[in-house]
């Protein structure tokens, strides 16, 4: 049982709320800091919360408190964790860890120096499908990954803050590219370098300074590549999918558009139905346990097992470093127009991994290219004379 601090009460606060008092033992909240005493108390009502303030000194200080939870805005985010720093807490942050690179470097040296145990609150790595498939890929059912894509689109998000880059950091790649570059990482292997970087960001719909839609292509040195899309433009809901592609099998995840419920209602009930789902007429795709299938549950699960054990968690302050060192080479490419190195001052993976093409031997002579039924029964061969390169056929009867 850990007794937490949390500090913000918007939609990410309430998430975290919900996932904490009704999922995983005994953890309680005990203290609840927000911007607003009228919000900060009538949250603390609402969740049986003892304690309430407006002042994030306080809530990470309580004697009560062993670990802090931020759900804060972005440019808060290095503040609330210098202070659980000097308290000698263990913090947990939410997403993205920093503004930029450079201030998740600095987060990251400072609770290392610290000596404090942090976690980065990564919730979309920890669905049940996305753990599903990283069990599929460690267990070889897809052989070498060669690609990935990760896709989160919506119509924009729920406070001002968001939208406005002095407070955020940019626009929509962020705010929901560091989730898709994470997925990302976790199916290539996160000890796998990721090198370089092209991306277009653009201003499309939004009237705002920062980037509403973003595509970008990251290369790993195990020579996948990693695709990533995000809008703030996109209509009908939340989309958000991911598709995994190796050598061996290809996994596609669908996690909120297709949640194998369909519900069509003829009026407006008024009532919410999921997070960003636009309408609440017409056909519906609800969602059976909203805080369960965005991740919530198993992340606080792993965060606060690891604490208990003193062990790392799956996604630590080093990995929100190494998304925002990548996200700071998808802004400079979207400027450039250009492949952009990924600049990590700090790496720990692996130090060289093997890129070279999987290659099949069919006999002495060929290497397999490919095998397949045809319509007639009979099979196709396609090889390679491993001597000449020439590239042949063979056909065997049905």
């Amino acid at each position: 049982m850990k007794k937490i601090s949390l500090l913000g009460t918007g939609l990410i606060g309430a998430f975290y709320t919900m996932s904490l008092t009704g999922h995983r033992r005994q953890d309680k909240i005990v203290h609840v800091c927000s911007a607003h005493e009228d919000t900060a108390r009538n949250f603390a009502l609402k969740w049986n919360i003892p304690k309430y303030s407006t002042n994030m000194k306080e809530a990470i200080e309580d004697p009560e408190c062993e670990v802090v939870v931020i759900g804060l805005p972005n440019y808060l985010h290095k503040e609330a964790i210098l202070m659980a720093c000097r308290a000698g807490k263990g913090v947990l942050c939410t997403k993205p860890l920093g503004m930029n690179g450079k201030d998740a470097k600095e987060i990251l040296d400072a609770v290392e120096e610290a000596g404090i145990f942090h976690g980065y609150l990564e919730d979309l790595v920890y669905t049940p499908k996305t753990l599903k498939a990283i069990g599929l890929i460690k267990n070889g059912s897809c052989g070498r990954i060669l690609w990935t894509k990760s896709r989160e689109a919506h119509s924009g998000p729920h406070s001002a803050w968001f939208w406005d880059k002095t407070k955020s950091g940019g626009g929509a790649l962020v705010d929901l590219g560091c989730h898709c570059i994470e997925i990302g990482r976790n199916y290539i292997g996160k000890n796998v370098r990721p090198l370089e970087v092209i991306c277009w960001a653009e201003t499309q719909v939004k009237p705002i300074d920062a980037e509403d839609h973003a595509i970008a292509l990251i290369k790993y040195e195990s020579g996948a590549i990693s695709q990533i899309e995000v809008s703030w433009n996109f209509r009908g809901g939340m989309d958000l999918r991911d598709e995994v592609s190796g050598t061996e099998g290809t996994i596609r995840l669908d996690h909120w558009l297709r949640t194998g419920i369909e519900v069509f209602t003829t009026g407006s009930t008024g009532n919410y139905v999921s997070e960003k789902t636009e309408s609440d007429a017409g056909w519906l795709f609800p969602v059976g346990d909203e805080v369960n299938s965005l991740g919530y549950n198993d992340m606080f699960t792993d965060m606060l097992d690891s604490l208990e054990k003193n062990e790392n968690p799956k996604e630590s302050f080093y990995d929100g470093y190494i998304v925002n060192a990548i996200m700071d080479a998808c802004y400079l490419s979207a400027k450039t127009k250009r492949w952009e190195p990924v600049e990590l001052r700090v790496w720990r993976g692996s130090q060289k991994v093997n890129s070279n093409s999987d290659l099949i031997e069919y006999d002495d002579l060929h290497y397999l290219i490919k095998e397949e039924k045809m319509p007639d029964g009979t099979k196709k061969i396609m090889l390679k004379e491993k001597n000449s390169g020439t590239i042949i056929q063979q056909v065997i009867p049905a």
